[in-house]
């Protein structure tokens, strides 16, 4: 039997190993490798080494866009953050046969294409959409509000793409939640809102960063996202990234940005394991030590 279960483990592992190899560690190496290396209109990417691209990413036209990227996408984060955390609480308030109907309904949408739920957006803010039609016909506006190829639209967009990866990560923090320690607090008279300030938050602050984690990166690199809601004026670093590989096929810039997406990671992922360390070893009880 254990000959059985390491044997399973043993090629479960390596097969993962192998894939990760193949299909994450190798291409990051590449896009790494070539971010230092020469544009070639023949040969795409060339001789000799240097660090061009990553100067021309400190251009004042390029901080722009990445500041309003990241301007973009924290602010997407921080509307499924406000929108998932309460959703959350009330998935784990609920009795526990309803639970995993409120999350399947919440990962329903993934059955559906997110290009073809962003040309869904597009059609409720057109001139023409819903929303739109709906005030014209209230008389509340007395022309059709400019509410496609804006900022406002992007963000919406991405909230609406990515909530659902703010709400399982919080969910499965809050699901292993201790309900004693609430009772314990109130007890001693705490409030409702300085037992959810002093326990629910330190506790869950894993799960905040996970969900926080997993809206923030994929926001910066969602361009279609840009395309369709937010016209030439919104953009995102992916829409950088996708302009210098495809159209102006100037890789080793398009490799840089890539690169500062990982290094974005990277910094997420350590907020992460930080987090999730300061719960273990303090309990999540006192956060001035975090």
């Amino acid at each position: 039997m254990k000959s059985s279960v390491g044997q399973f483990r043993f090629w479960a592992i390596g097969l993962a190993s192998v894939w990760l190899t193949l299909f994450v560690f190798f291409p990051n190496l590449l896009v790494i490798l070539t971010s230092f290396l020469t544009r070639d209109p023949q040969a795409t990417v060339s001789l000799p080494v240097n660090v061009d691209s990553y100067v021309r990413t400190l251009d004042v036209l390029y901080l722009q866009v990445l500041w309003d990227s990241l301007r973009m996408s924290l602010l997407a984060m921080i509307a499924c953050l406000l929108i998932g955390y309460p959703f959350a609480m009330a998935i784990v308030s609920l009795p526990k046969r309803w639970q995993p109907v409120i999350l399947f309904l919440v990962i329903l949408p993934f059955w559906t294409n997110s290009l073809v739920r962003t040309y869904a957006i597009q059609f409720i803010l057109g001139n023409q959409g819903i929303i739109n039609k709906s005030l014209l016909a209230l008389g509340l506006v007395e022309k059709p509000l400019q509410l496609l190829y804006t900022q406002f639209a992007v963000i919406l967009g991405l909230v609406y793409i990515l909530l659902p990866f703010m709400v399982l990560p919080l969910y499965s923090a809050l699901e292993k939640l201790d309900v004693r320690l609430h009772h314990a607090a109130k007890d001693l008279g705490a409030g409702p809102l300085s037992r959810f300030w002093h326990i629910t938050v330190p506790l869950t602050s894993p799960g905040i960063v996970a969900g926080c984690l997993m809206v923030l990166l994929p926001a910066m690199g969602m361009f279609y996202i840009s395309d369709l809601l937010g016209g030439a004026k919104n953009l995102l670093l992916g829409n950088v990234i996708k302009t210098q590989f495809l159209h102006t096929r100037d890789w080793p810039f398009g490799s840089a940005f890539s690169v500062i997406l990982i290094v974005l990671l990277g910094f997420m992922l350590w907020l992460y394991f930080r987090a999730a360390r300061f719960v273990n070893k303090q309990g999540g009880l006192n956060g001035s030590d975090f």
